[in-house]
């Protein structure tokens, strides 16, 4: 069975599968480049952005990342009554990537 395809429709797929492969590569790069960073992921920070998160407050309200627990925000924040000032936390345990905390630091008292 041949194939009735013209050089044009050819060219145009050869063209869109090269700008495809392209794309991935650069893509590729950059997700290499932004993980060697490692303060995108918040489990694996690197010993000075802990310090610098140490020496910096918390915002008033703080939104909880993907491995966080109570204890390392309230370590992190210099907050040792997150669970008091928060009665929408039922479970200390059940804290989740998102959740919305309100935090008063107590470290510039």
């Amino acid at each position: 069975m041949a194939c009735v395809c013209s050089s044009s429709s050819i060219a145009m797929a050869e063209r869109i599968s090269w700008y495809s492969a392209l794309f991935l590569a650069v893509m590729l790069v950059l997700s290499c480049c932004e993980s060697s960073r490692g303060s995108e992921f918040p489990g694996r920070m690197l010993q000075k952005d802990i310090t610098n998160n140490n020496n910096k407050p918390c915002d008033e309200i703080y939104v909880v990342r993907e491995g966080e627990t109570l204890q390392t925000i309230s370590e992190k924040c210099g907050d040792p009554f997150i669970v008091e000032e928060n009665p929408h936390i039922h479970d200390p345990d059940d804290v989740f990537p998102g959740l919305l905390i309100k935090i008063t630091s107590f470290n510039n008292i």
